[in-house]
């Protein structure tokens, strides 16, 4: 059972809309995101994609679907970041903050053209975890 990719592509977009946001009004924005992402981390469920998902015009299966592991490593890299990028801001380590919610922005910027950076580290950890265990 997978997640249909126009849901994931919507909080990729959300993720890029708010981050920008962020960056030109108030790094306060942020904490949407993150708190989302928490909540996804916890309950396993993206409000971003149930609200998403009511909108949807053809049957779930359909789509393209995603892989939800993929989409829950995903949203730990960038709830991470974002937390971080708060924490930063808000010490006073405002390049940093800067640094790592640009981090955000670019990868799931560069992730809604098509290339997932997390998917590339998952499996680049799942493959070193293979070598390592054989």
């Amino acid at each position: 059972m997978g997640i249909p990719k126009p849901l994931v592509q919507t909080n990729q977009a959300f993720i890029v809309i708010t981050v920008l946001l962020s960056l030109l009004l108030s790094n306060w924005i942020l904490l949407i995101p993150f708190i989302i992402g928490v909540i996804t981390l916890v309950t396993k469920r993206n409000i971003i994609m149930v609200v998403g998902r009511k909108l949807l015009k053809k049957p779930k299966d359909k789509y393209i679907l995603e892989d939800p592991d993929q989409q829950i490593f995903n949203q730990w890299i960038a709830t991470i970041c974002l937390g971080l990028s708060l924490l930063f801001f808000n010490v006073g380590f405002v390049k940093l903050g800067y640094v790592f919610s640009i981090m955000v922005l670019l990868a799931a910027g560069i992730a809604l053209l098509g290339f997932c950076i997390g998917c590339t580290i998952r499996y680049r950890y799942m493959m070193w975890k293979h070598k390592r265990i054989n």
